[in-house]
C-alpha cells in the first residue's frame, strides 16, 4: 500500500496544477503547449518542480500526462472555428506577431510535438490537419482585412 496512488491524491494534485498554474494560462491551446513543455523529448517522462515537491515525482507525473490528455482530448473535438479562436488568443498572449507566428508554425510545425505519447497516429494527424486548417484561416484574414462598418452602410 506505500507505493500505491490513491485516488484522493490524484485529485489534489490535479486540482493543485488546475488552480495554481493551468487557471493563469488562458485558453486550452495555449495550456497544451505549456503542458508538453513539461514533457521530457528524450524519455517522454513529465517534469513539475512544484507538484513532486508538493506531492510524489509519479503522482506529479502521472497527473501532468492525464491533463495533458484531457486537454488535448478537448482540442480534437473542437471545432476548426473553435481551434481558429484559440490559436488567435494564443498569439495574443504570446507577444508575436501574426504574420511571423503563421510562418513559422507553418514551416516547423511545433504543434506536432504537443500531441500526448498514447494518441492514435490518427488522432494525431487529424489534429494537425485542423491545426494546419487553422493556421490557413489565420492567415487569410491577416491578408484580407476586416471592412470598415462605416462602409458597409448604404448610400443616401
Amino acid at each position: 500500500m506505500h507505493g500505491e496512488l490513491k485516488f484522493a491524491d490524484l485529485e489534489a494534485a490535479r486540482r493543485d496544477l488546475e488552480n495554481r498554474t493551468l487557471a493563469k494560462i488562458e485558453g486550452d491551446f495555449a495550456r497544451l503547449i505549456y503542458l508538453a513543455s513539461m514533457r521530457d523529448y528524450n524519455t517522454g517522462e513529465y517534469h513539475h518542480e512544484g507538484l513532486a515537491c508538493q506531492f510524489t515525482e509519479t503522482l506529479a507525473r502521472r497527473v501532468l500526462a492525464a491533463t495533458h490528455r484531457d486537454v488535448f482530448r478537448r482540442l480534437v473535438l473542437c471545432s476548426v472555428e473553435e481551434l481558429v479562436e484559440q490559436l488567435d488568443s494564443y498569439v495574443r498572449s504570446n507577444g508575436s506577431t501574426l504574420s511571423d507566428f503563421v510562418r513559422v508554425w507553418e514551416k516547423l510545425q511545433p504543434y506536432t510535438v504537443t500531441v500526448p505519447l498514447d494518441s492514435s497516429p490518427l488522432t494525431a494527424r487529424f489534429f494537425a490537419l485542423n491545426v494546419r486548417a487553422a493556421l490557413a484561416v489565420l492567415e487569410r484574414r491577416q491578408a484580407r482585412p476586416l471592412p470598415d462598418p462605416r462602409s458597409a452602410s448604404p448610400r443616401p
